[in-house]
């Protein structure tokens, strides 16, 4: 099988890819060797990216304890996620400084610099560039024209092989988005010879999701971000797409969405962290669709839809391929998540404890302690997503219920003599589960082993899926 890079470009990549991750915990399916994700954005305060970081980090952390071989049937945590650095970013150079510096205004001649007040405002030449390029794909494109000459663009290419396929998120409405994705893509097509494998980076399948405005910011004088520049911004982008762009990629999906939630006007830094949003999310199933075609050899254009149109979505509203894909998996995750968070301190006597010799210092490990954060963020993204506009809800997300009656749109079957329910169901499948371990294995694995054959069979118990 082959790698698959994800380039995440700004904020929205960043969101994407945290989607992504979430996705793959749970075990949707995906047919790439390793996931090597990529972060482009020069705001290095950036809660957005700064949050994705350290769900990736969790995400390898929790991986590099587990195995699997012929005898795992555990899909949680299976696709290998291995960022080329620690921080998983492609670093920008001379990002700390003010964009009229960048250019070297100063030393420019009267006429250039009459050109350049043509080109950019007063306020772009004054932009701190430490915190991006507020909305302005003009000042991205010139700064972001250097990131093919940076150590880790070069690492990327030497570790690029036969086979492998690149993904690249953008939003098309911004500024660094808008800016990164053409030029990170013509510096592929055209990729140096001075870079290691240049030939298959110009010959390599490459996948695209080109994000359409899918939020809005609220109005604030101070701010360079204005919402109603966003459409005109992206009519002018897809103009430039369809002739320079489009062609040179061999699947490009375009997302968006007309329903839209004006959130507090951020131009960066650590306050700019937007809540999880549906779009995302197809986003994140876009890089999945590339991933697991077989054909990629032709240029297609791709759109996301759903089948019914509401405020808040649940599976059930979800095209039959998308439901098929993700109901499953996600509520796996979403019952291993609440057993942990709820149950499984008290329940360290039960007898799948006793026999998988998980006890109190366990808990403390750096194992559990960064899958339970890593599942807390997971939790932070459903009830995000739940509350957004357009919203993505499908569990009810209370805890004063049968949890089997958390899944919106889905009726728990119930055994005429089933004598156990709730939590106390779980345990019961956990117990008999746990006999079946093979005690050579590690304690993670045996734990994880555990949780995802027992949720697998209550999907089929409860739900007959």
């Amino acid at each position: 099988m082959s790698k698959l890079y994800v380039f995440g470009i700004g904020g929205t990549g960043a969101r994407v890819l945290k989607s992504l991750s979430f996705l793959l915990a749970a075990g949707v399916r995906c047919k790439s060797s390793s996931v090597i994700p990529m972060l482009i954005d020069p705001d290095a305060a950036n809660g957005d990216v700064n949050k994705t970081v350290d769900i990736l980090q969790r995400y390898q952390s929790v991986r590099e304890k587990l195995s699997f071989d012929g005898e795992t049937s555990n899909e949680f945590f299976k696709t290998p996620i291995q960022p080329l650095n620690k921080n998983c970013r492609i670093n920008i150079q001379d990002s700390k400084k003010k964009f009229k510096e960048f250019i070297d205004y100063q030393d420019l001649d009267k006429k250039n610099k009459a050109l350049i007040s043509l080109l950019f405002s007063k306020k772009n030449l004054e932009s701190d560039l430490e915190v991006g390029f507020k909305g302005n794909p003009n000042m991205g494109s010139v700064v972001l024209n250097q990131f093919n000459t940076s150590e880790d663009f070069e690492n990327f290419a030497s570790s690029f092989s036969q086979g492998d396929r690149i993904f690249i998120i953008s939003s098309i409405f911004g500024g660094t988005g808008a800016a990164g994705f053409p030029l990170l893509l013509k510096n592929i097509r055209s990729a140096s010879p001075s870079l290691s494998n240049h030939s298959l980076l110009q010959r390599a399948p490459v996948g695209a999701v080109s994000v359409l405005p899918y939020f809005g910011v609220q109005k604030d004088d101070e701010s360079e971000i204005e919402k109603s520049t966003f459409i005109s911004k992206t009519k002018a982008a897809l103009r430039y797409y369809e002739y320079g762009v489009n062609d040179s990629v061999n699947s490009m999906y375009y997302l968006g969405d007309k329903l839209v939630k004006d959130y507090k006007n951020n131009e960066g830094s650590v306050s700019q962290e937007n809540d999880a949003h549906f779009i995302e999310l197809a986003s994140a199933l876009a890089i999945l669709d590339f991933a697991n075609d077989t054909d990629v050899s032709s240029n297609k254009v791709k759109e996301f839809g759903v089948e019914n149109e509401t405020p808040s979505i649940t599976f059930n509203d979800l095209g039959d391929e998308t439901k098929l894909n993700l109901v499953k998996p996600l509520s796996k995750y979403y019952f291993f998540h609440l057993y942990l968070k709820n149950r499984l301190r008290s329940n360290l006597g039960a007898d799948f404890a006793k026999n998988l010799k998980i006890k109190e210092p366990f808990l403390n490990e750096d194992f559990y302690r960064k899958l339970s954060k890593f599942n807390d963020y997971f939790w932070q993204w459903l009830q995000q997503m739940s509350n957004n506009q357009r919203g993505f809800a499908p569990y009810t997300m209370s805890s004063t219920q049968d949890i089997f009656d958390g899944i919106k749109g889905f009726k728990a079957h119930k055994g005429f003599l089933e004598k156990t329910k709730d939590y106390e169901r779980i345990t019961a499948f956990l117990n008999k589960e746990a006999k079946k371990m093979n005690t050579s294995n590690s304690i993670e694995n045996r734990f994880l082993e555990v949780f995802y054959g027992t949720t697998d069979k209550l999907m089929a118990d409860k739900y007959k899926l």
